[in-house]
């Protein structure tokens, strides 16, 4: 059994202003990473306050997109390199929250190129990353993976470089006037890093507890998520599960249904965490094929009686994903090609296994 996590972490109201002094111990030229949607939310302003307040240089890089490429991280490293930056903060989603990790690794390391970002080939440092997280689901503010696309490669992937957050500043506040669509798809990619991490090759006692915890909050999400509007309260509580989860994936990483759904999000099918959620039901009902135990716990965690009770819930909150039947097969042999996802799935796994779980996920049309 092994657990490491070195990110200082605060779940509360008013996060950013109670921990000004954490804030300011971190770097001296603050390099701000974020999407448009942090100047609405207030994240932004609040993060900025503190650094005028206390004569910290920023500079701020806003042309984050959804699914951040290698191009725009590259960018976006040369202009923090410029700016002398000697710490990142990254304000939103996972994009931007993924981004400002790689971005820190670029500017260290000046003379690296966007290549390096796809092939690791040494160790290399970072520098100090905090996040601002403005979503609940992708747990990015405490785990030390960037997902990025690689569009030389046609397709969406870890970055083989790993690095923790030194500190993730927490607010429900963010998320009061979000989409309720993007609330509920985030909120299921939370449950997704819950459930794939206890199912999961590398599964082991340290990170179940936080994956039965989170399952286990989880439970009240699903009452906070028929809400038209969010209170603050419910708006905590949907980013403390998002956290923990994220603290189960950080030590075993996702599964199978993570991996599906990539392709999906870079072929414009779905958002991550819709494309995420569809094959969460299909993934239980192949695992407890095998094993049916752990499948039951998880279950009773989220309050469904069995599977089939958990599917239907699911499919009530996700939109149908229809795609063509020429489209899939590639992704399918894909995925029955690539040995190292497949080894995170605690058994021996067929194509018509796979094959299986994508027809049971989505809807083939001609």
């Amino acid at each position: 059994m092994q657990f490491y996590n070195t990110t200082k972490a605060f779940v509360e109201k008013e996060c950013v202003k109670n921990h000004e002094k954490d804030i300011c111990s971190v770097g001296t030229r603050a390099f701000i990473i974020t999407g448009k949607s942090s100047k609405i939310n207030g994240s932004l302003n609040d993060i900025c306050s503190i650094l005028k307040k206390n004569n910290i240089p920023y500079h701020i890089f806003d042309d984050v997109e959804e699914n951040p490429s290698t191009t725009t991280v590259y960018k976006a490293s040369r202009i923090g390199i410029e700016h002398k930056s000697d710490f990142v903060i990254g304000i939103g989603g996972g994009s931007p929250l993924d981004a400002a990790k790689a971005i820190a690794m670029l500017i260290k390391n000046p003379e690296k190129k966007e290549d390096c970002l796809l092939h690791k080939t040494e160790e290399l440092d970072f520098l100090p990353v905090i996040t601002v997280p403005t979503t609940c689901g992708t747990g990015a503010e405490i785990t030390p993976n960037a997902v990025l696309t690689y569009h030389a490669e046609k397709k969406k992937g870890s970055m083989p470089y790993k690095s923790y957050p030194v500190l993730a500043l927490i607010d429900g506040k963010y998320i009061l006037n979000a989409p309720r669509q993007l609330v509920i798809n985030t909120a299921i990619d939370a449950l997704s890093h819950a459930l794939e991490s206890y199912l999961n090759t590398s599964s082991n006692p340290y990170n179940r507890m936080f994956s039965k915890y989170a399952l286990e909050l989880w439970k009240d999400c699903k009452d906070i998520l028929k809400k038209e509007t969010l209170d603050i309260d419910s708006a905590q509580h949907l980013m403390l599960t998002s956290t923990i989860a994220g603290m189960a994936i950080s030590q075993t990483g996702t599964s199978l249904p993570h991996y599906f759904g990539y392709d999906f999000t870079y072929a414009g099918y779905a958002s991550h965490g819709h494309a995420c959620g569809i094959f969460q039901p299909s993934y239980l009902k192949e695992y407890e094929k095998h094993d049916s135990e752990p499948v039951k716990e998880i279950c009773n965690y989220l309050g469904f009686k069995d599977v089939n009770e958990f599917d239907e819930y699911m499919k009530s909150n996700l939109p149908e994903v229809k795609v063509k039947k020429e489209t899939i097969y590639p992704f399918i042999q894909k995925v029955s090609n690539t040995t190292s996802k497949l080894k995170t799935f605690p058994f021996e796994i067929s194509y018509e296994s796979i094959e299986s779980m994508y027809k049971d996920a989505i809807t083939l049309i001609d």
